[in-house]
């Protein structure tokens, strides 16, 4: 008999060591590695937790918050976590059609009576899943020049789907929308009175004890332990404005940290549950992991074990050295970060970073995950850098070579008062160009603060450098017909935007209002 106790007891000690033992490379090298590769991609601060086996293993900042008073990151510093966001609106929806108080597949004019799409036959047929698994027929980021930043309500961003022309046709292609999350968040005051704010924090925030999140860009401007965000702008590390994204809300307005969404992490390996109480039904998890539209077919030499990626309802699907993984991320400006997690491995990865010109968020995620599944060693960070250097590289040269020639001061087609005046859009609406000091100014009705600077080039275009730098440098043509100016074709970073938006010259005269301080 006391060798069948002392036989269990081994067995217990085995299975224990085994569950909590963790890879050399995490125990030895997390570190090291991590404050090379922020060296390597110029990320002043970066926040990892890792979560395994219903334990935070790791939960660490790393760098600092900013470039200016370099005060340390640290496990509670918040990030805007963007598009992390959108899972939480995926499961408020979910959990509301099992509660019966909202139907996934009702149609949206359902609940919102006035709620337009660009086609007739399209807003007709929108069901609430349309909204949440973007095949809806815009193109991934279309119209977001539009809301990215802006000074618009939700309400008038979801009118401004209305002036949007679709990419493809209803329910076609997978086009991530941004619109169609904050659609979808706005039925939640219909059918419970609370605001999509007002819902996540009791639903979640409170009862998971994320009591450093919050969905509000005053509170995020004025916390003290806040990142500052940061890029790479004319090849240098700058920091940046915090952008008010608070009008993004069901799709991007989360503030965070990796302490905080450790535990959002441990309810979902968990099956809903957190500290023995079940926060979420797990079958609202399970409906929210439902693969609902293929986003990318997979052929990478890279990751040859990952052959697809499906969308659900605010969370990507991948299959990863034979197990399913489910992750999303997030980009505002300043900020790129990445939610991942593999429920047959017991294992959740948080990595948040203060600059938006980076790919270390998303390799350090995966190099992470190859450490748990014992997958052979490899620097997946320098191969990513490896990848896109030269692209940057080009993209660098390139932009010198505009600077020089915008310096030069070549000589305009026609009078510089012929620039001016009002222009439209049927999408983005008006926007004015003024010339000040002998010099061509942009003002952008819904971005009164991202003001763009146009300087000539020659051949009718104008290199427009925006006030604000997510925004980027760009080349915008205008039309010119017979010595008149009839459009401008405007474009901003793709970070934000792939489209160009042609703008027609008006007669009449516009005002554009800055926002007070």
């Amino acid at each position: 008999m006391k060798k069948i106790v002392s036989l269990s007891l081994i067995i217990l000690l085995f299975l224990s060591f085994k569950s909590i033992a963790q890879p050399r490379f995490i125990t030895d090298s997390l570190e090291t590695f991590v404050l090379r590769e922020m060296q390597r991609w110029q990320v002043p601060g970066l926040a990892i937790a890792i979560v395994k086996d219903g334990k935070v293993v790791v939960c660490k900042g790393y760098g600092v918050k900013s470039i200016k008073d370099k005060q340390p990151v640290d496990e509670y510093s918040l990030f805007q976590i963007a598009s992390n966001s959108k899972a939480f609106t995926g499961t408020s929806i979910a959990l509301l059609d099992y509660q019966k108080k909202i139907s996934l597949d009702a149609k949206v004019t359902s609940y919102l009576p006035w709620f337009k799409l660009y086609e007739p036959t399209s807003t007709e047929l929108c069901t609430v899943r349309d909204l949440l698994t973007h095949r809806i027929g815009h193109g991934t980021f279309q119209g977001d020049f539009l809301n990215w930043g802006s000074n618009l309500t939700r309400k008038e961003i979801i009118e401004g789907m209305g002036r949007t022309i679709p990419k493809y046709p209803f329910r076609y292609k997978y086009g991530y929308c941004n619109a169609g999350y904050i659609t979808a968040g706005e039925l939640i005051p219909v059918v419970t009175g609370l605001s999509w704010d007002e819902y996540i924090k009791k639903t979640f925030f409170e009862p998971l004890g994320m009591q450093h999140t919050n969905t509000s860009f005053e509170s995020m401007k004025n916390d003290a332990n806040s990142c500052a965000p940061h890029s790479i702008y004319k090849g240098k590390l700058v920091q940046a404005g915090l952008t008010n994204i608070e009008n993004m809300g069901p799709s991007a307005s989360i503030n965070s940290c990796v302490a905080d969404m450790s535990k959002w992490l441990l309810m979902q390996l968990d099956s809903g549950r957190f500290n023995g109480q079940q926060i979420v039904p797990f079958k609202v998890l399970q409906e929210t992991r439902k693969s609902q539209m293929i986003s990318n077919d997979f052929n990478s030499r890279l990751f040859p074990s990952k052959h697809f990626a499906n969308y659900g309802l605010g969370w990507n699907s991948y299959d990863y050295n034979s197990m399913r993984v489910w992750e999303h991320s997030g980009g505002a400006n300043g900020f790129v970060t990445k939610t991942e997690f593999i429920p047959e491995a017991n294992l959740g990865v948080i990595v948040y970073t203060n600059s938006d010109a980076n790919s270390l968020y998303d390799a350090m995620a995966k190099q992470i995950i190859e450490a748990y599944l014992n997958m052979p060693y490899r620097n997946v960070s320098e191969i990513y850098f490896n990848r896109s250097a030269p692209g940057v590289e080009k993209e660098k040269k390139d932009l010198d070579s505009l600077l020089t020639l915008a310096s030069s001061k070549v000589k305009l087609p026609v009078d510089i008062k012929k620039f001016e005046g009002a222009y439209s859009n049927y999408t983005y609406g008006t926007m004015l160009i003024k010339a000040e000091k002998g010099k061509l100014k942009m003002y952008l009705k819904h971005h009164p603060d991202n003001i763009g600077q146009l300087e000539y080039l020659g051949n009718n275009k104008f290199l427009c450098t925006y006030s604000d730098i997510t925004c980027g440098i760009e080349v915008l043509p205008f039309t010119l017909e017979n010595g008149e100016v009839k459009s401008l074709d405007v474009k901003v970073n793709d970070f934000i935007d792939y489209e160009t938006y042609t703008f027609e010259h008006l007669l009449e005269s516009i005002t554009i209002e800055k926002k007070p301080n």
